[in-house]
């Protein structure tokens, strides 16, 4: 049975980790809120479809992360290095055919989505450029996928802390032009992410050969394409996928029909959002340990500490969100103020702050819940409890944005939904035990 400070040790570096990388969003958000609110709103938009693209990449590492970590916990070392290998291999090619797809089409793609034509043209021009990550994110998660699956997390934390300072400091020269640079507004912000997900993934290869037992780890085994591992990878990794891609496709829809309401409203659901993202940030570092634990106590054939684990997770999440909640919702003005120094920005924003507050509460639970469910190996199940609370959460999206066209906040309260649904779902699942005779 895991300790809390074991838990704890596994999961602060991925805090930390997520907190450098998401400095990306923060820092894109805040030095584009004091450029304009069409760069916030296309900034937001082209971020959203791209992380969309992303999302698929990333719900395939997790279910490698799952089964590398059920090797590990199997101390079967030398079969987790093909399984990383194997998903380079295909997230590369998917890399590709994704650039491509989108390079060229962003423009109808836009233009179907997104009403203003200023906005639109934003995003596109955003989007041409920002696509050039893909060929350095969708690597850089199979990477997360090792070490997180063998429980040696700490170096994701170097690796966010170098690619946060790269961001942070090519946001500042071109985005507004300083130390000779050109003044590239949007473009700028662009150009410094790809940059900082390339930083990150030649961190990650020398780190890798420096100080990882390659012959252990059976990370040498890459001189051929196995077709039946990356089917046995798939088999786990294709419900993550999808599962990631639909949530991810009904938060941009949030934010099209965020768009339809108003410019202004746009721009305020880009800064609550990325608030949102920070403030998930401790739960989503406890929801990878969940995960990861979950899958290697199976493993070490211990299913009868699972339910135990997770409920361990859960409490410690919970009273770390609470804290968070009750600090960012005593000094909401201050927080909204990093992003943008437009007072009536500011105040637009304050009644969302008070709901993702709450509504990230119950995240902190259901997540952790839900993580548990994956941890397991059951992700179609996963992908099914997912499936089913999207399908509310998209009529209400929906019903309250589109048609309704209420206030950016109660708009927001479609998380509250969104969580509790998930946590409800995932629990009941659990109970049922039909997880632990699960073989992957």
């Amino acid at each position: 049975m895991f300790s809390n400070k074991q838990i704890w040790t596994i999961s602060y570096p991925i805090f930390l980790s997520l907190l450098a990388q998401n400095i990306i969003n923060v820092t894109d958000t805040a030095f584009l809120g004091r450029v304009g609110e069409v760069e916030l709103g296309a900034s937001a938009l082209g971020g959203l479809f791209y992380i969309c693209c992303f999302t698929i990449a990333f719900g395939f590492s997790v279910g490698s992360q799952i089964l590398i970590a059920r090797r590990n916990g199997e101390r079967d070392y030398y079969q987790v290095g093909p399984v990383m290998i194997q998903g380079v291999y295909f997230l590369f090619t998917m890399a590709i055919v994704l650039f491509s797809a989108i390079r060229l089409f962003s423009t109808n793609i836009t233009q179907a989505l997104i009403s203003s034509d200023i906005i639109m043209e934003a995003t596109v021009e955003f989007l041409d450029i920002r696509v050039f990550g893909f060929f350095f994110s969708f690597i850089n998660v199979m990477f997360r996928a090792l070490y997180v699956g063998i429980t040696r997390t700490k170096v994701l934390t170097f690796n966010a802390i170098l690619m946060a300072i790269t961001n942070i400091i090519l946001d500042y020269l071109l985005i507004f032009g300083h130390g000779g640079f050109p003044k590239m507004g949007l473009k700028g912000a662009a150009i410094a992410s790809v940059a900082a997900e390339a930083i990150s993934i030649l961190f990650f290869v020398v780190y890798t050969r420096l100080t990882v037992d390659i012959r252990k780890y059976g990370l040498n085994q890459f001189t051929t394409f196995d077709i039946k591992l990356l089917k046995r990878i798939l088999s786990i990794s294709i419900f993550t996928m999808i599962q990631y891609f639909i949530s991810m496709s009904t938060f941009l829809l949030f934010f099209i029909a965020v768009e339809r309401i108003g410019q202004r409203e746009l721009a305020i659901a880009n800064i609550v959002r990325s608030i949102y993202i920070v403030l998930f940030m401790p739960v989503n570092s406890f929801a990878t340990t969940t995960n990861s634990l979950v899958s290697n106590t199976i493993g070490g054939g211990h299913v009868e500490q699972v339910i135990p684990i997770i409920r361990k997770i859960a409490r410690l999440s919970f009273v770390a969100m609470a804290l968070c909640a009750a600090i960012i919702s005593v000094i909401p003005e201050y927080v909204i103020s990093i992003y943008t120094n437009d007072p009536l920005l500011v105040a637009g924003s304050v009644p969302s702050v008070y709901v993702i507050a709450g509504a990230m509460l119950i995240c902190a639970v259901g997540n952790i819940v839900f993580n548990g469910v994956s941890g397991t190996g059951n992700t179609r199940s996963a992908l099914t409890i997912e499936f089913i609370i999207l399908i509310f959460y998209t009529i209400y999206i929906i019903i309250i944005g589109m048609y309704l066209k209420m206030p950016v906040h109660i708009c927001f309260t479609s998380e509250i939904i969104y969580y509790g649904g998930l946590l409800a779902l995932s629990a009941w699942y659990l109970k049922r035990g039909e997880w632990q005779n699960k073989k992957i």
